[in-house]
C-alpha cells in the first residue's frame, strides 16, 4: 500500500540572535526547534568565518565532528518518526527549525541535511534560511 506524501515538512535555519525562532504560520503550533549552538562553531576558525552551512567547506567542517553528526542522527530519527506519524493520520504540516547564533553555519547545515534525507524518504519540503545572509556575527546588529 502506498503512502500519500504529507506531510509537507516546513523546515527553517535561522539565528538566535536575529529575533529567535520563526513562527509558526498554520496557526496550529507543534513541530520542533533544535538548538545548535553547543555544537562545534565554524565560525572561531577565521578561514571558515565567510562560507555558511551549504558550503562545502562547512559541510566538511561539520561532518568531520562526531557530536555533529550524532546530534544530525538523534534530530533525524525524531523528525522522522513524527513525520511518518503526521503521514499515516492524514496531518499536512509539519514545522521543524534548527538555530545557532547567528544562523549562517549550524543550523544550515543541520537544515540541508535533513531536508535530502527527507526529500529522499518522499516528503515534500520547504527549506528555509532565515539568517543565512543578514549581518555576520561579528558586525554590530
Amino acid at each position: 500500500m502506498s503512502h500519500p506524501p504529507l506531510p509537507t515538512v516546513y523546515l527553517y535555519t535561522f539565528g538566535f540572535r536575529h529575533g529567535g525562532a520563526p513562527a509558526d504560520e498554520s496557526g496550529h503550533g507543534g513541530g520542533f526547534v533544535f538548538d545548535c549552538r553547543a555544537l562545534p562553531n565554524p565560525f572561531w576558525d577565521e578561514k571558515l568565518r565567510p562560507f555558511a552551512g551549504t558550503d562545502p567547506e562547512i559541510v566538511a567542517f561539520m561532518e568531520a565532528q562526531p557530536e555533529v553528526q550524532a546530534f544530525a542522527e538523534r534530530a533525524t530519527a525524531l523528525v522522522l518518526q513524527m513525520a511518518r506519524a503526521y503521514r499515516e493520520r492524514g496531518l499536512e504540516r509539519l514545522m521543524v527549525a534548527f538555530g545557532c547564533t547567528g544562523g549562517r553555519h549550524r543550523s544550515v547545515y543541520q537544515g540541508e541535511r535533513l531536508a535530502a534525507i527527507l526529500k529522499a524518504e518522499g516528503f515534500p519540503v520547504v527549506l528555509v534560511h532565515r539568517d543565512v545572509d543578514g549581518p555576520h556575527p561579528s558586525e554590530p546588529l
